[in-house]
């Protein structure tokens, strides 16, 4: 490795078997051929556990801080952020293929510009880093939602529809990674170049450490939803979505955007397969959507001037009145995309946000 190379090679120290000289055996870990970034999210952290369970040992993670469960893996780690030119140079050294997930989930939109900083801003420096080194395949890790949103429940967006501009321009999320998109494909591409994009819908399962996903699981289950909203949800599996990512790298075409999805859902009916896993009572009242809207951005507004916290999410409750159903068909047919049954995926989040953020006494067990 050249000097400016982020880590060195690490050696792990075997020690002698008894009876033997004390001597010290060094194992070499392979340079890393593949990066991760955001590898310690809830789906970067599925994705390196199913590359390293596979075998897979030439692997850098970049992440802006390094927990102790990826070390324990024996991947080569890189503490930088992806917003940062010197540090993702230094990432994409000796680098041939790329997962790019590093990002930043939320709704609110004081956040807008760090978003745009992180999914675009860092996008393009990735990009062009990438380039220079000669990266030959980029997997982006995007949402359905740049896609698939409508006001329609009776419609299923494929990847062939029309970017919803009209809609996602109103939360900042989903138009930071509209822009992604558009900077990855504009900056990486050229002979040899491959970027494939993947949009996987609401990720749900187990291990979701920061609740980045599975917040509205855990508000359920802390009765904390007091009505029904009037759209619809698609989620699928982060399991599968990270097997789909594999999938992605091997096989999708430059270019291609794949949807990602189990199930779509009313969330009457999401709130319905909710209540009898955990046998909490889902909220019956629907509100019309105009008004559940009106009464939570007041709501915030009133907190927000006293300097407290809000007990509503109005950006939540807005999208909550569209539908974010999908086809699939596409990762289908060319990914062999296979999720597994939605009652699983439900069941396995139920019972880790249970265990890790409720406890088994708040369920009389």
């Amino acid at each position: 490795m050249s000097s400016k190379t982020p880590t060195k090679r690490t050696a792990r120290i075997t020690p002698a078997k008894p009876g033997t000289k004390r001597r010290a055996a060094i194992e070499k870990r392979p340079r890393a051929t593949t990066l991760v970034t955001g590898g310690t999210g809830f789906l970067g952290s599925h994705l390196v556990k199913q590359l390293v369970a596979d075998g897979e040992k030439d692997i850098r993670v970049m992440a802006t801080s390094i927990p102790d469960w990826l070390v324990g893996l024996g991947v080569e780690t890189f503490a930088g952020s992806i917003t940062n030119e010197k540090e993702v140079k230094q990432a994409v050294d000796g680098i041939t293929q790329i997962y790019h997930l590093a990002g930043k989930v939320s709704r609110e939109r004081e956040d807008a510009r760090e978003m745009y900083k992180v999914h675009v801003e860092g996008t393009r420096l990735l990009c062009d880093a990438a380039k220079a080194a000669d990266v030959k395949t980029i997997v982006l890790a995007s949402t359905s939602g740049t896609i698939a949103v409508t006001e329609d429940g009776e419609l299923l967006p494929d990847e062939s529809y029309p970017t919803p501009l009209d809609i996602i321009a109103r939360w900042p999320y989903y138009a930071s990674k509209t822009y992604q998109e558009m900077a990855a494909l504009e900056r990486f591409n050229g002979k040899g170049a491959r970027v494939v994009i993947m949009n996987p819908s609401l990720l749900l399962g187990p291990e979701d450490e920061r609740l980045s996903s599975t917040k509205m699981v855990l508000d359920f289950m802390a009765r904390k939803i007091g009505a029904v909203p009037t759209g619809g949800l698609s989620f699928v599996d982060v399991r599968d979505a990270a097997t789909a990512f594999r999938a992605g790298m091997k096989k999708g075409r430059h270019g291609e955007r794949y949807l990602l999805g189990a199930a779509n859902w009313t969330f009457s009916k999401f709130f319905g397969r909710l209540e009898r896993l955990t046998k909490i009572s889902a909220p019956k009242l629907a509100l019309p959507s105009r008004l559940a809207i009106t009464g939570s951005k007041l709501v915030d507004s009133f907190f927000k001037q006293w300097d407290m916290t809000s007990p509503v999410e109005p950006g939540a409750i807005e999208m909550a009145q569209y539908f974010w159903y999908l086809n699939c068909a596409k990762a289908s047919r060319e990914l062999g995309f296979r999720p597994r049954d939605p009652g699983e995926t439900l069941h396995d989040t139920v019972t880790y946000v249970r265990e890790n953020f409720l406890g088994a006494d708040a369920f009389g067990k």
